[in-house]
């Protein structure tokens, strides 16, 4: 028994190092994974997809998607999984963790770059490093049809006044004529520079809330 525990302590010390995550958020991390796997050792899309809260998100698959994209997982692959363990669970939710007050200057910056990465990965479908227009009106249009209050053209059309925006922004030189390839990553942080991410980036749909890390208080 002590031989067990030993080794389930030394594995999360092994994750806390990896993730930023203390051993007790671990904990409670572990115990939120094990309700969404029915204490499977995976997880699958299935699993995230029977959440109530995420029902009604407009982003839902996106949101889902965004946890079997080994970008998200810390790896240097590209692809996705058809299932995921608790080690890449938690390398997923690493990118929601705030900063503490003994989080200095360059560590919140590194934290900042991780969540506009995993923002622009959500976008970049194809990961070939640029959100087109086709992936970027997609988005649009799923954020706005279903509202209820627009309809699909326009917003494909909102999505594309949006893409034109952003090229004129990014590349105030183009001409009429000119092809705009889309939103580099350079050009996400770029657009995205004075928003203060610590405060928006949160996962409430698993019943975690990553600004206190109320981790082991769950509703379902």
């Amino acid at each position: 028994m002590g031989a067990s525990q030993t080794r389930v302590e030394h594995k999360y010390q092994d994750l806390a190092d990896k993730t930023g995550f203390s051993l007790e958020q671990i904990n409670n991390l572990h115990k939120r994974y094990q309700q969404l796997s029915d204490n499977e050792e995976t997880i699958s899309r299935d699993n995230l997809d029977s959440i109530p809260a995420l029902a009604n998100n407009p982003i839902r698959k996106q949101i889902i998607e965004a946890f079997f994209d080994k970008r998200n997982q810390h790896q240097d692959e590209v692809g996705s999984c058809d299932e995921i363990g608790f080690e890449q669970f938690l390398m997923v939710m690493s990118h929601f963790r705030p900063p503490t007050l003994k989080t200095t200057v360059e560590e919140k910056e590194a934290m900042r770059k991780e969540k506009l990465r995993f923002l622009f990965n959500m976008h970049d479908t194809d990961n070939d490093g640029t959100i087109t227009l086709v992936e970027y009106r997609k988005v649009v249009e799923e954020l706005l049809s279903k509202s209820g209050d627009i309809g699909l053209e326009a917003a494909r059309a909102i999505a594309d006044v949006a893409m034109l925006e952003v090229a004129s922004t990014n590349v105030p030189h183009m001409g009429p004529d000119d092809f705009y390839e889309g939103i580099t990553f350079e050009h996400f942080e770029e657009i995205l520079k004075g928003l203060e991410m610590e405060t928006r980036m949160h996962i409430r749909f698993l019943d975690v809330n990553t600004a206190t890390m109320a981790c082991g208080k769950t509703t379902s």
